[in-house]
């Protein structure tokens, strides 16, 4: 008599075989995630920041760009600073605001760690009207290097850099972090 299937050896060597190729790409696969993560959150962020220059010009008005709750990775706000007290004023118009649920830390140098004003001429200025301009690093969320870098420039030009390079900034953000899982 002739059987049709399988025996129950020759699947679990097809599991075990399986579960191999699985545990041999998944680190690949996190790897590749974490990077599209990084990736949209530099694009977001570089958008938000072209688009709140482009509206200062555009209203003839200062506009802030601030991360939510002072932080870059919880996303960004666009609003009109009427008041000059930025993102302290609460009666400033929100005009845009960009939350983001991926865990990518991103941190600033002091002059850009928590907003960007521009002028109505569209220049980055700080409510002293002294010139703004700083790095604001998309981090790593396993070690301490900057994987992309979005730069300000005096005249509101901004780029965006793909230098993997360490970066002091990135080891605070990660122990701030770590601690504050630890305290839930």
């Amino acid at each position: 008599m002739s059987q049709q299937g399988y025996s129950l050896i020759e699947l679990l060597m097809g599991l075990a075989i399986g579960a191999i190729v699985l545990l041999l790409v998944s680190p690949a696969f996190a790897t590749l995630t974490e990077s599209n993560q990084r990736d949209q959150a530099a694009q977001s962020l570089i958008e938000g920041i072209r688009n709140a220059r482009t509206t200062a010009i555009t209203r003839n008005q200062t506009t802030v760009i601030h991360g939510i709750n002072g932080d870059w990775s919880q996303g960004w706000r666009i609003i009109l600073d009427i008041s000059g007290k930025g993102a302290e004023d609460s009666n400033n118009p929100l005009l845009m605001e960009h939350a983001s649920d991926a865990k990518v830390p991103i941190v600033g140098n002091w002059l850009v760690n928590r907003y960007v004003r521009f002028s109505n001429l569209g220049q980055p200025l700080m409510p002293g009207r002294k010139f703004q301009a700083g790095t604001l690093h998309i981090c790593s969320t396993r070690e301490a290097v900057s994987q992309r870098q979005i730069v300000l420039a005096a005249t509101g030009r901004v780029r965006l850099s793909s230098e993997k390079t360490e970066q002091a900034l990135c080891q605070k953000a990660k122990s701030v972090r770590s601690s504050g899982r630890a305290a839930l």
